[in-house]
């Protein structure tokens, strides 16, 4: 995949006080096709994909969503708490999608880790292949999350 100049548009939305007051890069400074290209490979190297990955973080959050902001035990292996946020966030990519603001934390028990993410966070994996670049208070590493939500 090559950086386009339309790639170049959706990566200015995706800095910092753009669409978000964090964003979406971090510090990253690779070109956004490096970004997901670079993901990408760590996600087939795993043996999982985008769906996958989307997918399990959806359940949580919805297993998370039935405690209105207090903890919910899953598979008394994972803690889950959904905080909402009034409000949506529009893609970066710019095809119209809007996620609600929110914060889902989702605590393993047994291996003491936990991962924070968002509802844009499960969109942009699902349909951009996009984990947000380094830095960014959002960044799912594919590995750290696989290992985390026992997909591997």
């Amino acid at each position: 995949m090559k950086q386009t100049p339309d790639f170049d548009k959706i990566q200015e939305n995706m800095r910092a006080g753009s669409i978000t007051g964090p964003g979406f890069l971090g510090h990253d400074e690779r070109n956004l096709v490096d970004i997901i290209s670079e993901d990408q490979a760590k996600v087939k190297e795993l043996g999982l994909t985008n769906e996958i990955i989307a997918n399990k973080l959806e359940m949580f959050m919805k297993q998370g969503e039935r405690g209105f902001g207090s903890p919910v035990k899953v598979d008394d292996r994972f803690v889950v708490i959904v905080e909402e946020s009034r409000g949506y966030i529009p893609c970066p990519f710019r095809h119209g999608h809007l996620s609600k603001k929110a914060n889902i934390n989702v605590r393993n028990i047994a291996r003491k880790e936990e991962v924070d993410y968002s509802p844009i966070s499960i969109h942009l994996i699902r349909e951009h292949g996009f984990y947000q670049g380094k830095g960014s208070p959002y960044r799912l590493d594919p590995a750290k999350v696989a290992r985390i939500l026992e997909l591997i």
